[in-house]
């Protein structure tokens, strides 16, 4: 009897955990069933806010740029195309010194680095040929220094000097015409302004009576323009002192490793001399 009842337990236990677990996978199923009705119900208000923002967007930029080109021929097509090309041109000068610059960085310890191991171990040729292989104003000087070396160390000294010079001259080459481009843009935005003002009064000549109806066109012409020729002045001017900021560092870097250069050759004319 005791094992039979045994058995029955075993046999009421087995089915009550059959049971739970059936009903646990019933409950799980209804939950997933009723996330998944959730998720349907909740995504075509995600794809329909999806869909609207790209839809604002697009009708934002379009709106800014009827809005622009609006302006633009309020201002005058003339005066507006001349200073933005302005524009167009001290921007495409200004992205060749950045590029140019940026080429020009060096990586000078290492380049003194490499020269003074090649001075020790082939030389004056083999020092000139680490410069011929580096890219750069700094490896440019090194060059022409170490050319002199049979010269004398004087004869070194004034030809990094002078050939820094002519590397300083590459660096700054165009920043007259970017300056030249900031100075013209506002320089035709008051132009415009003056133009517009002597059209205001030309109408006001003509309609013999002041009004804000007769005098608005010509106001509105001359700030635009002004506004325009000031807004490009202030983008080209940061750029402008960005160029100058890189060329300073540039010069330091020169004019520093220029000395330790100097440096390295004396101390290999001096060992040079005992052997």
């Amino acid at each position: 009897m005791k094992k039979v009842f045994a058995t029955l337990t075993v046999i009421a236990m087995l089915g009550f955990g059959s049971v739970a677990v059936m009903a646990q996978e019933a409950e799980a199923a209804a939950e997933a069933a009723q996330e998944e009705q959730v998720v349907e119900e909740a995504a075509p208000a995600v794809e329909a806010v999806a869909v609207e923002a790209p839809a604002e967007e697009a009708g934002g930029l379009v709106a800014l740029h009827k809005t622009l080109k609006t302006k633009f021929i309020e201002g005058g097509a003339g005066f507006m195309a001349a200073t933005l090309l302005c524009l167009v041109f001290g921007l495409a000068l200004c992205i060749e010194r950045i590029i140019y610059l940026s080429l020009s960085k060096t990586n000078t310890k290492a380049l003194l680095a490499n020269i003074e191991d090649a001075l020790a171990k082939g030389g004056i040729d083999a020092a000139l040929e680490v410069c011929r292989n580096t890219r750069g104003p700094v490896a440019s000087i090194f060059y022409q220094g170490l050319s002199r070396y049979d010269e004398g160390i004087d004869v070194v000294e004034k030809t990094v000097a002078s050939y820094g010079g002519v590397q300083l001259g590459l660096l700054e080459k165009n920043l007259s015409w970017i300056s030249l481009f900031i100075s013209i843009a506002p320089s035709l935005g008051f132009l415009g302004t003056i133009i517009g003002m002597i059209a205001a009064f030309d109408k006001i000549q003509q309609v013999g009576d002041i009004s804000a109806t007769v005098v608005a066109g010509g106001i509105k012409v001359a700030l635009l323009t002004t506004l325009l020729g000031l807004i490009i002045a202030i983008i080209l001017q940061l750029f402008y002192n960005y160029i100058l900021s890189i060329i300073e560092g540039l010069v330091n870097e020169m004019e520093d490793s220029s000395i330790s250069l100097l440096d390295i050759v004396v101390k290999y004319a001096e060992e040079h001399k005992k052997k």
